[in-house]
């Protein structure tokens, strides 16, 4: 820039196109180096099952020696490994696309696999996305509309369906911060934010019965104060429902954690005509959503059945976990 031009608000957005370009190489570059490590490994452990002497079962010995030699590293166990290895043994003798793995992130290079028929619709998708620069949002768009059927339908002619500028570019991925190893403070609090948001309207769309009391709803035992994040009133059920949302692994403390939110509902919140309260615990992580309810002992079998018939299915509610989860992820892209 000349010495003589004068400062203005227009020179002033030149450095933020410099952050945003470095920004953009950097994330390829950790992307790169990511998916080339998942190659290496699923090589790795390919080769050992194709090993008579060995076979599939070696994956649970690897995961097993990396969860005790190296308890903090995660996404190794057999579900991760055996995905690596599909990886690798899908795209080893693919000349077309293997020049474009490394520029789409590893979330996407799962969706695709699974949800790709032919190999021909693979290498579509994989050429798809690294072109477009897609989000796993915009791409499991594109997935979930067969645009790879109605683009052969239509010779070829068919273009992608439009995605929105500002959501293209983005190679930001949980698998990437993971691998960089970031603390877990540095996103888990937007990211659950964001989530609660969705899941609170979600809650109140699936069925009238559900009735919103309090984000953060505090209770006091012992002179303390403790935060429920979610708390709902189920009219059909005639009692309360405090929902906990977790980012990362299920752990057996968190229902201990439900269980002592239900009993202080239960003492000093619940009126003497309503049923017990039922807590739900929702645990978001790279791996796996998982849905768990938690009931008072004191529930009779009758009522038992009640609340399992009225309160959302565990599988809906994972799908919608995992949905929100990924929707938070694209909306938080901007941490870096």
């Amino acid at each position: 820039m000349s010495k003589d031009l004068l400062p203005t608000s227009e020179n002033f957005a030149e450095v933020i196109s410099i952050i945003e370009n470095a920004r953009g190489r950097a994330l390829k570059a950790v992307n790169a180096e990511l998916i080339n490590m998942y190659w290496q490994v699923g090589e790795y452990v390919s080769d050992l099952c194709n090993n008579a002497s060995f076979g599939d079962k070696v994956i649970d010995e690897i995961a097993a020696y990396i969860s005790k030699e190296a308890p903090l590293i995660k996404g190794f166990n057999r579900r991760g490994l055996y995905r690596m290895k599909q990886f690798y043994e899908t795209y080893k003798d693919d000349e077309v696309v293997s020049a474009l793995l490394t520029q789409i992130s590893w979330t996407n290079h799962l969706m695709i696999m699974s949800k790709s028929k032919t190999k021909e619709e693979r290498d579509f998708y994989v050429a798809l996305a690294a072109k477009e620069h897609y989000s796993s949002r915009e791409l499991e768009r594109q997935l979930d509309s067969a645009y790879y059927e109605r683009y052969m339908l239509s010779s070829g002619k068919q273009p992608p369906d439009l995605v929105p500028q500002t959501v293209r570019n983005s190679i930001l991925d949980t698998y990437v911060l993971e691998f960089l190893d970031l603390p877990e403070q540095f996103s888990e609090r937007n990211f659950k934010k964001a989530i609660i948001g969705n899941l609170k309207q979600f809650i109140l769309e699936f069925g009238k019965d559900f009735t919103f009391i309090g984000e953060e709803y505090r209770v006091q035992v012992g002179g303390k104060d403790f935060y429920i994040d979610l708390l709902f009133y189920n009219r059909a059920l005639s009692c309360l429902v405090p929902i906990e949302l977790k980012i990362g692994e299920f752990k057996p403390e968190h229902i201990g954690q439900i269980n002592f939110y239900l009993e202080a509902l239960d003492r000093e919140v619940k009126k003497e005509n309503e049923n017990p309260s039922v807590g739900l615990i929702l645990c978001a992580s790279k791996d796996e959503t998982v849905v768990e309810y938690a009931l008072s002992r004191s529930l009779s079998p009758t009522l038992v059945s009640d609340y399992t018939l009225s309160l959302p299915d565990k599988q809906i509610l994972r799908n919608k976990l995992q949905e929100l989860a990924e929707l938070a992820l694209e909306d938080n892209r901007n941490i870096f």
